[in-house]
């Protein structure tokens, strides 16, 4: 199979589309091409078109990667399902995940602690940390040392009251409505 142009597209992650005399279009990020040293012209045999789809499906799941772990801290776990949620392969997701915790860039345990240190400064008590812990897949070995780090509840508590109350007095409304805000924090 011959590679007839290598075109750019207007994709945000900047992919570049490879045409072949087959007909045959295949997208992939411009890491691959200079990896592989493609050009246009360059003939493609068929075993090496099997490399160049898993050198694409991995430079994407890698790329994909990094972008979910620079907008939110994540865990292992979290990372890698979204990954295939996103449409990767469990394999391109399992080694990108393995990538990044190779270069330290993925840490369950400084996960769990700024997902205590947000739940902490929002409010949450315990039981909802708890929660946000579980939601995020973070191990639960790691829970309890997490949660070490968290101010007291009583501290947490009173600030929640006071940010509430504002110092007025309260009535049976407003007594119903801050344990209603205090329930849902939990």
């Amino acid at each position: 199979m011959r590679l007839l142009a290598i075109e750019q597209t207007r994709s945000p992650q900047g992919k570049l589309r490879l045409r072949f005399d087959s007909g045959e279009a295949m997208l992939v990020l411009p890491a691959v091409v200079a990896d592989l040293s493609l050009r246009p012209g360059m003939d493609i045999p068929d075993a090496a078109r099997a490399s160049l789809e898993a050198a694409a499906g991995s430079a994407s799941a890698k790329e994909r990667a990094v972008r979910i772990l620079s907008a939110a801290t994540v865990s292992r776990a979290e990372l890698e399902h979204r990954l295939r949620q996103k449409g990767e392969s469990p394999e391109n997701a399992r080694q990108a995940v393995e990538w990044l915790a190779g270069l330290s860039l993925l840490d369950d345990e400084a996960a769990a602690r700024q997902i205590v240190r947000s739940g902490t400064a929002k409010g949450y008590g315990a039981a909802r940390i708890r929660q946000m812990l579980y939601a995020k897949r973070i191990p639960r070995e790691l829970w309890d040392e997490a949660l070490e780090t968290a101010p007291d509840a009583q501290e947490t508590l009173a600030r929640v009251i006071a940010s509430k109350t504002r110092g007025k007095p309260l009535n049976e409304k407003d007594y119903k409505r801050l344990s209603d805000a205090l329930l849902r924090r939990g």
